[in-house]
This record gives C-alpha cells, structure tokens and sequence, in this order.
C-alpha cells in the first residue's frame, strides 16, 4: 500500500501541473469507490471547479478546489495519472477526471480500493488523524508522552493512523530496526532515549523515502505520476527482506506476523522484549 512517501511523490508532482486548471467533469464506473457520493454527484459538483491547492494529510492526497475538497486515498494499488482524453481508456480507470485543455486524470485502481471523496469540509475524512510525523508538532518530546499513555504494542500503534498519521508497513518496520526497537515492545516501555532514537529514525525514514520518490516492489505496485517506480526498495533494511544479511550486524532477517502484518526484524539489533 502506498504510505507517506509515494502519496508525497504525487503530491509533488501533481503540485507542478494541476494547480490553476478546471474541471469540465467526471465519471465513475464503480460507485463503491464513492463513500460519499453518487457518481451523477461527482460529476455535476466538480464541473468548472478550479484546482486552487495539492496537499497531503496522512496517505491521503488533497486537492483544494474553487468550493469543495476533494481527497483520495490510494489503498492497495491505487495509482494516477495524466492522460490525454484521446489516449486509449485504461479498463482499471474507475474514476476519471475530465480537465480543460483536452486532459484526464485517471484513478487505476485494480483492486478497487481506493476511494475517492468529493466533500465540502475535509475534517470530515481527515480530522482524526494523528500529527504529521515530518511536521513540527511531531517532536521526541511528543512521541514520548504520547507512548507512555498507551500499554500497547508499537508495531500497531505506529500503523494507526489515529495515532500517527501516514506510517505503513514498510517505514515503521525500517524505523524500528534503526531505532533498535523490536515491533513487539510495549510503547510505554520506551525509555527517553528509546523515543529519542526511535523520533530520529521515522524522520530519517521517510526523508530518505521521499528523496527515493518511494518504493516498489512488483510491476503492478506502486508507480509516479509518469509511471516510473520508487528507488528506495534497494536500500530497505529489513522489510522484505526475510533470510537476508541485516546490513548492521549481519543475523538472517526474520519474518513475523504482528497484528496481522507480516513484520521483519533482525532478532540480534532489535531483541524480542521478555514479555512477548
């Protein structure tokens, strides 16, 4: 699933192009895509409205328009792209987004989990998420009262949106191996120097994730607007990695389940707390 820094790579990049233009309307031919509206809605809502901002809150993509917000969370496999209205249809385009000029914007969404929200206050979807873990209300000051207040596990607890928000599987497993922390500790369990480190480590993370424009592992995962993959997969430490060499100490990668999730930890740089 995309987190943090692919839906900012589109952000960016969507920032460069769109903002300034209009949309003459829109078509969805999967109304489950829609939590909140009707496609008829969609279409008639945002005909002529002009894209005034592209933001990120979370994994969702913002775009602020003459007089609704329009979010999209990209899910499993969702993707965008700009396309010319004459180009081929895209048969897993289930939203398309018709734009002055002669353009699209289309939602490849095989999976068909991504959603798409067209919504007058966007609180609605994003006033629940946690802080930004690169914004300046995320500091190890932060991190550390807010751990010592919950007695759960931190795999989970860093995934929770409500908690944090844009982490995923990939970037929290790559925090906790460079903050030294094993996914099943206890978040009040973490001395200050454990939130220290572990503070530095998401930051780092995701800097590095978003300089590497995000990570893809199969061709059918995650690509750009222009349809090119991340670069940061090369580099990963521990997330699927399983078997191989941490790049630290060099002990076999293990694959877990926490929560769920599949989870790789190097068991010597991150030792399993006595109480899992």
């Amino acid at each position: 699933m995309p987190e943090l820094p692919e839906v900012e790579t589109y952000a960016r990049d969507l920032r460069e192009v769109l903002p300034g233009r209009s949309f003459t309307g829109a078509s969805c031919d999967w109304p489950n895509q829609l939590p909140r509206n009707e496609p008829s809605e969609l279409d008639a809502r945002v005909r002529g409205q002009r894209v005034e901002s592209v933001g990120r809150r979370g994994k969702y993509l913002t775009f602020g328009l003459t007089d609704d917000w329009l979010l999209v969370h990209l899910k499993m496999s969702g993707r965008l792209r700009i396309a010319d209205a004459a180009d081929p249809p895209d048969p897993h385009a289930h939203v398309v987004f018709r734009l002055d000029g002669g353009d699209e914007l289309r939602f490849h969404n095989p999976r068909k989990f991504g959603r798409v929200y067209l919504l007058a206050d966007p609180d609605e979807m994003l006033g629940e998420l946690g802080p930004e873990p690169l914004g300046d209300a995320f500091t190890a000051r932060w991190l550390r009262e807010a751990l010592r207040s919950r007695r759960g596990r931190l795999k989970p607890l860093l995934t929770d949106q409500r908690f944090l928000a844009g982490l995923g599987n990939i970037y929290v497993d790559e925090s906790l191996w460079r903050a030294q922390l094993h996914p099943l500790q206890t978040a009040d369990s973490l001395t200050d120097a454990d939130c220290r480190r572990l503070h530095r480590a998401i930051r780092h993370v995701l800097a590095r994730a978003i300089e590497a424009r995000g990570t893809s592992f199969t061709p059918t995962g995650y690509r750009d607007l222009t349809g090119n993959p991340g670069e940061m997969q090369g580099t990963l430490a521990v997330f699927g990695r399983t078997d191989q060499q941490c790049p630290a100490c060099g002990s076999p990668i293990v694959k877990m389940v926490v929560a769920g999730r599949g989870t790789h930890v190097c068991p010597i740089c991150q030792p399993r707390p006595s109480d899992a």
